[in-house]
């Protein structure tokens, strides 16, 4: 199982950042699962270097933007800076953030990179300060970023680089296991022989640059026994000068760009098939570009999910807000838990926000982060990378209960309406497919135009839906509940069960920390519960208890039939999972059918 990456962490979110209060329009309760976001605030028109240079670093240049405790000071080199006072980690203010942003734009169009190029990066978070700049620096001059997981194996990598035509790769030389130069240079000999910047190999017949970003130097000595001659020092491509014919060449292609040109190739966190990249909009990812458009800075703790670095950052530099998935909040939960009951004094009452997605949070962890993290405005999001990434979001205000069991109202300038399998919109209260329409849109799947005309499709009256492939129930209100994929929904005789509801009903129990639920084949029912269970420690509950429990909170027939204990009875240790922390359902379902049919794991009915 890959570890999950690290969560970010906020700082200093300004308080006029103004909530916006949703209404629906000439209405004032829903009779069908259809909802249209309020047009203010407006759509942003400018392109992202605009947007930069225009107000971020007009309005924001002295304050701090990008903060990463685990990355020596001036690990870049380059000309002397003030840091924001600090000597023992990097710190930088949006003028010294633009600095580097421009330095690397040079170095870039220097290196050959032009508008249009695919450039490809593979690193953990205490690089993603790199990232960021690489965001900027490619907005700034028409490159397309491509963010690569750092979890691929080797033919994963050298199929996906292949596939969207990568021509220049930024690779960390290794993270834990992964050791990307010798992945490479094993499937691609020619690597070895190659000159940088004129590498000739025909597993990439595109690739010409590998670059690579080894700050403190820790891998110089396993690298040079790897004998790859084709690689480039990431540091030698900055182009600290400001007099020279780059500076001019960035600045008319920054001029001419258009707000919707494609920026950035992403994956989506669709377990199966690596094949689905996108186009997207010009919108960065849900944390940078919505903390730094308001002048907040960003700080990463470590450089993949680490608990307690994640405690020692929040205490340490005060941040207000906190983003992750529930897996990553169990993690940080249990690590301050233990380290309190050791006797130490945590302070987190600078904490106040963040967001809960990736998967819904049950509503006992969203209890013990406001109770003991202080994260009363914590809210919960709806998103897909296919929509760029947040369609609906609850808000400070909405109770506890919207919080947990609903990802609150549409946002802004977005369409969402709920339909059947022939395409109708289904009455609130109706379980439906959950199609979003919008300026969020992405593009569509990289180089499959098939796979993009099955799920973006156009309505009577011309509007391109995306439709997602979750199963949602709206209320008159226009909250919006998430119940599952459609795929993972169990249909036991019948009747459609939802592994959610399921889960946040088992979670509530005392004795479990964390609780996946499938479908499981039988005989009678077609399909029965299966669920997979993460004991709290010092708990023993039993299968019977664990099915009595669901079995009074909720109708008898969402009951598991099957329960698994992970590590109990030859399971694996821990719930499989994606590197951004959502479970891998179709991995529990194969696991599932294996152990029921050696009838491991059943119930006994009372």
């Amino acid at each position: 199982m890959h570890p999950p990456r690290a969560a970010t962490v906020f700082r200093r979110i300004p308080s006029a950042a103004k909530r916006v209060t949703q209404k629906i329009p000439g209405r004032r309760s829903l009779s069908h699962s259809s909802v249209e976001g309020p047009l203010h605030p407006p759509l942003e028109t400018r392109t992202l270097s605009d947007y930069f240079t225009s107000h971020i670093l007009r309005n924001f240049s002295a304050q701090p933007a990008l903060i990463c405790r685990s990355e020596r000071p001036r690990a870049h080199h380059g000309p002397p800076s003030h840091n924001l006072g600090v000597d023992t980690h990097l710190a930088w203010d949006f003028a010294e953030f633009d600095r580097h942003i421009n330095a690397l734009a040079r170095g870039l169009l220097a290196m050959g990179v032009r508008k249009g190029d695919r450039v490809g990066v593979v690193m953990g978070n205490n690089r993603r300060v790199l990232l960021a700049s690489w965001h900027w620096a490619c907005a700034h001059i028409g490159a397309i970023l491509v963010t690569l997981n750092p979890a691929y194996r080797a033919q994963e990598l050298v199929t996906t680089l292949k596939l969207v035509g990568v021509k220049h790769l930024f690779v960390v030389p290794r993270i834990r296991s992964s050791a990307y130069v010798e992945m490479l240079g094993g499937l691609m000999p020619d690597l070895k022989h190659s000159q940088p910047g004129h590498i000739q190999t025909e597993e990439l017949p595109e690739l010409r640059n590998l670059v690579l970003v080894d700050n403190h130097g820790e891998y110089q000595a396993e690298l040079e026994k790897l004998g790859v001659r084709s690689t480039i020092d990431w540091r030698e491509i900055i182009m600290w000068r400001e007099d020279s014919h780059e500076r001019k060449t960035q600045r008319d292609i920054s001029a001419s760009l258009e707000k919707d040109e494609v920026i950035n190739l992403q994956f989506t966190s669709y377990t199966t098939s690596f094949r689905r990249f996108i186009y997207r909009r010009t919108r960065l990812v849900l944390g940078n570009l919505a903390a730094w458009s308001h002048g907040a800075s960003i700080i990463y703790p470590s450089a993949v999910f680490d608990p307690k670095a994640i405690v020692d950052t929040v205490v340490a530099e005060r941040c207000t807000a906190l983003h992750g998935v529930p897996t990553h909040f169990l993690g940080v939960l249990a690590e301050f838990d233990e380290r309190q009951k050791n006797g130490e004094k945590l302070n987190t009452s600078s904490l106040r926000t963040g967001i809960a997605a990736g998967s819904p949070i049950p509503i006992e962890l969203m209890k013990n982060l406001i109770a003991k993290l202080n994260l009363v405005d914590l809210t919960n999001a709806y998103g897909m990378t296919e929509t760029s990434p947040v369609s609906f979001q609850t808000t400070p205000a909405d109770d506890i209960i919207k919080r947990v069991e609903t990802v609150g109202k549409v946002q802004p300038h977005v369409k969402a309406k709920l339909v059947d399998l022939d395409g109708n919109v289904v009455p609130v209260g109706t379980p439906g497919e959950i199609c979003i329409a919008g300026y969020l849109m992405q593009k569509g799947y990289w180089e499959d135009e098939a796979q993009t005309q099955l799920v973006m499709k156009k309505d009577n009256e011309g509007t391109l839906w995306m439709h997602t492939g979750d199963e949602g129930i709206m209320d008159e209100e226009g909250y919006l509940k998430i119940v599952g994929r459609i795929k993972d929904i169990i249909i036991r005789g019948g009747e459609n069960l939802f592994p959610v509801q399921i889960e946040n009903a088992l979670t509530t129990q005392e004795s479990i920390e964390e609780a996946a639920v499938v479908s499981v084949p039988d005989e009678k029912y077609g399909e029965v519960v299966g669920a997979w269970i993460v004991r709290r420690n010092g708990t023993s509950a039993s299968r019977e208890s664990i099915r009595a429990g669901v079995a009074q909170s909720m109708n008898p027939q969402n009951a598991p039939a099957w329960v698994w204990f992970l590590g109990e009875d030859g399971t694996p240790e821990e719930l499989p999972k994606t590197a951004s922390g959502k479970v891998m359902k179709h991995v529990l379902r194969k696991w599932s059918k294996d152990l029921a049919q050696k009838e491991v794991g059943r119930v006994p009915r009372p």
